[in-house]
Formats: structure tokens, sequence, C-alpha cells
């Protein structure tokens, strides 16, 4: 431990952090870039605390138009610091302590080597004598993102928009247009004029991703966070404080979830981490990519990682939750031939075919209907394991139906309850995993269906939103209560695979609804959507590294008897970047559609052991709903992999800028589909490929060879 510096200078090669503090000592963070990068005055250090922390009897108060900040977070000071390492990680705390009621907040900052990324969190300890209602605790201030009135008119604001079967629609406007001046001069300081998001329910990313940033559009300086929070509960907000671009990152609070906290003496509170990616000047595809390396460092290990191996799975524009054995067999049999090296059975496994399956779920045992025979669904299983691939099951765990004998046999306090009152969503109850009862029951089902049944997928959904939480507690606002089952569901992801550490686990809620950091830092695939409609799914496929890793992003490939080879060719191309959920009815299509199904299936594995290191950009940008022109690249040292897709509505040529490559490309190559219309030029010089697709819709896959340095 030291004594406190007047500023505190952390980092590595990658990136700086600096930390300002004041002579009654106040902790600011003042600066976040690249090493010896330009200092603040300290005329200009940001208005805001290290720390924002508000509670009952604690909060803010505003004269002559300026805010005091009288808040548990402006009263904190430094006491003590240390650096140390963990692993390839730079740690970095900060002690903080508000003498008056006894708080302690410690601040910690993680960041891997050579990674210009920041993860922050923070710690809460009451070590006065008086209980403190919390009400807010802020994971990570930042005042200085943009600094002074032209940075900030050269500022864009960056969110996106996360709707079922919309997924992952990036929003770009004005910092000016978010946050306006007013009245010929900003004035803020009363906290109005902040740009805002906010997450609500039990769906992380419902309506919107728990994600956003901010770049500077003439100098490509770059900012993007998220929100490693698996439930509704987070909020964020960028605005401007004394010409300078602030963040302000949250967990659930008071004034937008109903969350509360007491922390008595001696107790201990911990906020949900973020992160935030930084790019000097190579503007929102450089930070994303910084955001990918980060990803890949903060999860859990895991083989499918690396090996990426092919799923098909039954739902999709194919069995759309009807499977039986009569259905099933010949499938299993065209996607082993397909290439498929897991096929999942997907929902109506356990439904007797009465229609009613919806509120009836919760013991998943499999429908004797549907899989009629002495051997019932273990022919089906068994079939799968014979053809060489590897069973999958789909599982909606956390809820149980009104109908359903479970929703009598485990006791109310198992379930979510507000006001001593059993919730029910949609004709089903939503399990509590903070309670043994709720845990014991998921834990029997997965080892039934893993540890006995042999099966190595679990593909786990969920349909529901029970609303704001649940009290179930004493003295327990609903807020509270979700953030404490979300800690318990996390909790209890990581014990299913500590038992079986090569299950396979795939994140799924109604497509992309649950779509975190929490979750993906523990599981291994993340559903981008449940869109059937090929040409609707190219943006959401190509923009999906934004917020996944690409090695961890599902996306269905679905062809249909009906389709033309270059849809056939389209919907292939969809998944090539990312993690293949093939589906549709193979046995159906024509030869030449399967041959094509076949092929893809074959370039996929000839490029997915790069496709798990490579980073991403977007040399068209990112995508916007209604584009007719749509790009995703992702870049190894050597390799560039380039899917182009072309919808309606547009010219049959483009051209697309790979900046990146100047001088350096040698080689372009197109990977799918193999006999391909495409007309491709490369000019090195000014690093610009010319793309004719003389149809719409189609798409092709390119890869373009370079050296890893410049010759």
């Amino acid at each position: 431990m030291t004594s406190a510096p007047q500023t505190l200078r952390w980092g590595h090669q990658a990136l700086e952090v600096e930390i300002g503090v004041d002579e009654d000592g106040t902790p600011r963070l003042t600066r976040i870039g690249l090493p010896g990068g330009m200092r603040p005055e300290r005329r200009n250090w940001p208005p805001l605390p290290l720390v924002e922390v508000t509670a009952a009897g604690h909060g803010r108060a505003v004269s002559a138009g300026r805010l005091i900040d009288t808040s548990l977070g402006g009263r904190l000071r430094y006491r003590a610091h240390h650096v140390g390492h963990e692993g390839d990680w730079h740690v970095l705390r900060v002690e903080l302590h508000d003498p008056e009621t006894g708080l302690v907040a410690e601040v910690t900052y993680r960041s891997p080597d050579g990674v210009p990324v920041l993860r922050a969190e923070v710690a809460l300890r009451n070590d006065g004598e008086a209980t403190l209602h919390l009400e807010s605790v802020s994971s990570l201030v930042v005042g200085c993102l943009a600094d002074g009135t032209q940075a900030i008119d050269d500022a864009d604001v960056l969110w996106a928009e996360n709707d079922w079967v919309a997924e992952c629609r990036w929003q770009r406007r004005p910092m000016r247009v978010t946050s306006p001046v007013l009245s010929g001069r900003v004035v803020h300081d009363n906290g109005k004029g902040e740009f805002t998001q906010t997450g609500r329910g039990v769906w992380s990313s419902c309506g919107r991703l728990p994600m956003g940033g901010l770049t500077d559009r003439r100098l490509g300086r770059t900012w993007v966070w998220q929100i490693e929070h698996n439930g509704g509960g987070w909020h964020w907000e960028c605005g401007e404080r004394d010409t300078l671009a602030y963040l302000a990152l949250y967990g659930p609070n008071d004034t937008h979830h109903g969350w509360r906290h007491p922390l008595e003496p001696g107790a201990r509170f911990t906020t949900v981490p973020v992160a935030l990616a930084f790019s000097d000047e190579g503007g929102p595809d450089e930070a994303f990519a910084a955001l990918t390396r980060y990803r890949r460092a903060t999860r859990r290990p895991h083989t499918d990682h690396e090996r990426l191996p092919v799923v098909f799975n039954d739902y999709m524009n194919c069995l759309m939750g009807d499977p039986t054995t009569e259905k099933l067999l010949p499938l299993i049999d065209a996607a082993a031939d397909a290439g498929a090296e897991y096929f999942v059975i997907d929902a109506g496994w356990y439904d007797g075919e009465n229609g009613g399956w919806w509120d009836s779920v919760g013991a998943w045992e499999p429908a004797a209907s549907r899989f009629p025979g002495e051997r019932g669904i273990h022919e089906v299983l068994d079939r799968i394991r014979e053809r060489g691939m590897v069973p999958g099951l789909w599982l909606e765990p956390e809820v149980i139906g009104v109908r359903s004998p479970m929703a009598k046999s485990l006791p109310d306090e198992a379930f979510f309850r507000r006001d001593g009152v059993r919730l029910t969503e949609s004709g089903r109850h939503h399990l509590d995993l903070r309670h043994p009862a709720a845990r014991a029951h998921l834990d029997r089902v997965v080892d039934r269906l893993v540890g006995e049944w042999g099966v190595g997928y679990l593909k786990l959904d969920h349909n529901i939103d029970p609303g704001s939480g649940t009290s179930a507690h004493p003295g327990e606002t609903p807020g509270a209560g979700l953030l404490g089952h979300n800690r318990a569901h996390l909790d209890w992801l990581d014990g299913i695979l500590d038992r079986y550490p090569y299950l396979v686990v795939e994140n799924c809620s109604s497509g992309g609804m649950r779509w975190d950091h929490a979750l993906l830092s523990r599981l291994q695939l993340q559903s981008t959507s449940d869109q059937q409609n090929l040409q609707l799914y190219a943006p959401i496929a190509a923009s999906a590294p934004t917020a996944v890793t690409p090695e961890q992003g599902a996306v269905w490939a679905y062809p249909q008897p009906a389709d033309s080879l270059d849809e056939v060719a389209f919907t292939l191309a969809n998944a090539l970047l990312g993690r293949i959920h093939l589906s549709g009815p193979l046995p159906d299509l024509h030869p030449e559609a399967r041959a094509l199904v076949h092929e893809a299936v074959a370039t996929y594995k000839l490029i997915r052991a790069d496709l798990a290191h490579a980073v991403p950009s977007w040399p068209l940008g990112l995508p916007a709903w209604d584009d007719p022109w749509i790009a995703l690249a992702l870049h190894t040292p050597d390799t560039t992999y380039l899917t182009v897709w072309r919808r309606p509505g547009s010219e049959s040529t483009t051209s697309l800028p790979l900046p990146r490559l100047r001088g350096r490309a040698d080689r372009v190559e197109v990977l799918h589909p193999t006999v391909s219309r495409a007309d491709v030029a490369w000019n090195a010089e000014t690093a610009d490929l010319t793309l004719t697709l003389p149809t719409a819709p189609s798409a092709v896959l390119l890869r373009l060879d370079h050296p890893a340095k410049a010759r």
C-alpha cells in the first residue's frame, strides 16, 4: 500500500489509466488511452467521482444550476491502492473510504496484457454502525471520453437495438443530437441532457443490447462498452459535463429497476462487472476487435471454442417443435452425410402431441407417443451416435408449467413470488435458483439427460419475462431478488460445467433476448436469432461479432426445397463466419442444392481453425436493417475472410475498402459457392475490392491471403 498520490498511473503497453486525487482526497478517473498520450490539465479534471453511490438519506442537491454531490460517492476519499498481476492480467485496486458512514469502496480495474480493454467492478463494505440502504452503485464512471467542445461536436454515440427476429441493429447518432446544446451553451450539470439505455425484466438484451459506444468521426478514436449482466437490470448513460464526455455504467438501480439493497454493518455488496474497449485511431472496428480479444480472455476454457463443430438442429424451418422418431431418422442420416458433428433435437420432444405442452413443461421426460417402441427416445439418440454425431436436446430449465407435476411438488419458495404470491406468466411459473429445491430439481434433470442418457449438448432456452423480479425474501425488492437469482443462475451453470466439462451448452432466449457476456463467459454458443427469412438474417449474422466472438455466434442455415441455388448459397453464407446451425429438410433438397450444402460444410471445416482466433471488421460499416449490400470480414495475421451479401434493390457491383490490407494481399479466392458468377477485382495500391454479383439475393465468401508483414 502507498500514501495518496496526486496522480496514479497504471496499465501496460496497450492501455494506460490515470487517476487524479484532489487535495481533499477525492479520486477521479482522468484519462484512459495509450501510454504516453496527452495528459489532462488539472483544471480539466472531470467533475465526476470514481464511484457513484446513492443511498436513502444520502442523495444529491442542486444549487444555482451547479451539481453539489452529496451522494455517498461524492464523499468517498482515497485511502490506498495496490497494483498486481493475476496471470496475464494487470490488476489495480483502489480503496476509498467515507469516515462519516464507514462505507468502504474497493474499485478493481483489470486489463489483459496487450489488450486495450478495461474491466471494472466495485465492492462495497459497511464498516460503520448503521445499515446503509443502497439505491444505486456504479460499476464504472469515466468523465474523460472526449475533451473539449470540438471533440464533442465530432463525437457519435452508438447503441444496439435488439428485438425478437431483428437482433443486433446498431444505431449511430451525433452526440450533439443525443446531448444537445441548450441556450447557446451546454448546461447539463443538473443531471439532464445525458443519453441513456436501460434493460428491464429478466431478458438482458430485450429491446437493446447491454452495450454502447462513442466514436470520434474525424479522428477515429472510439470507446465501446458492455455491461456483463445476465438480467435486464442494467443502465448506462453518456453525456456531457464541463465540456467533457462522460460515461456511467450500472447494474440494477432504484430509479429504473426498483432495486434497493440494505448493506448492514460488516456486509459486502459487489456490482456487476463491465468492460470498456478503446481504439486510438481505428474507429469502431478496432474497438470491437479489442473487445473480441477480451471476451476470449475472460471466458471459461472449453474445447468447443477451438473445435467449432458443425451443429444440425431440427427446429428452424424444419420440424418446428414437432420431432418424432419417424421424422428424425432420415434427418439424422442426411445431417451426417452433410458433415454435421452434433445433432440437436429441439423443442417438443417432451410433448405428448396434445398441443398443451407450453403450460405442462418441467419434468422433462420424453413423450412416448413421439418415440414409440421399447427403446423410446433412445432409439433416436443411439442412431445419432451410430452416425458419428453427438446428441443434443433443447431444454427450458427455469420455467415450470402450471399443469406440470413439478408445480405442486416444489415448494412455493422455489419460485418467483411477489407479495407472497407465486408469479404466473403465460401459463408458467419461474424458478428462483437461490432456493436449494429449485437447483436440486434442475441438477437431477441435467444428471439424467447428460450423465445417464449421454446427451452432449444442451440448448437452454428462456421464453417468458415475469417482470421486475421476485421479492421472495422478507423486505426484499423485486429488483434485488432478480439480481440474486441472476447470480445463482450463473453459479448453477458453472456447477453443471464443472461436473460435465465436455458438455456443450447453447444460450438461447427467444433467439437473442438474453445475449450478454455474463452468460457467454460461461456458455459455448449464443443463439443469434429466430429469424426465418434468409434475407433478413444477413444483417443479424453480419452484426453478431459485435456482441459475441465469431466462434460462439450460432447462425441458422436452413435451405429449403423451393429455394434457388443462389438462395441456398445465401443462407449457408449467413453462417460461414460464425457457427453453423444447419437445419431445413435436407432429405428433400434436390441433388444440386444438397451438394451445395455438403460443399459449404466442407469449406467451413477448412477455415474454422482460423475463425477461432480472428477479429472482425465491417468494410461497408455496421449493417443497417435495410442495407442492400452487407459485408463482414474476419482477420487473422495472414488471412482475411470476407462474406458479402447482395439483397434486392441494389446495383450489381459494389466497392469494399480494406485499408489494413493495403499493399499486402496477394491472392483473392472465392470459397463459397465454388461455382460462382461473382466477379472480383483487388487493387492492392488503393486497398479496394470491387465485387459484382449479378443476381439478388446472392452471397459469396472470399479469402484474401496476405503475409504477416508488409513486403
